[in-house]
């Protein structure tokens, strides 16, 4: 399963704990605020200014990396 815009950021997250470095990278520190329960990862990237596109790009990168690695 690819990560989506549309999904919460607690969600990638929780399916996906190679993500938090790419996250954190980004300028998200907050994945223990209440905000990363209830926002999408879109909203959480316009918040901070971060580029979603480019965000999503890199993410779905390190799930298929940590994929072929195991």
């Amino acid at each position: 399963m690819a990560i989506t815009k549309d999904m919460s950021i607690i969600e990638i997250v929780q399916k996906y704990p190679d993500t938090v470095e790419v996250l954190m990278n980004a300028g998200m520190g907050c994945l223990g605020c209440a905000a990363a329960h209830f926002e999408n990862i879109e909203q959480g990237a316009l918040a901070h200014g971060i580029d979603i596109d480019a965000l999503i790009d890199k993410l779905n990168e390190t799930v298929v990396e940590t994929a072929a690695a195991q």
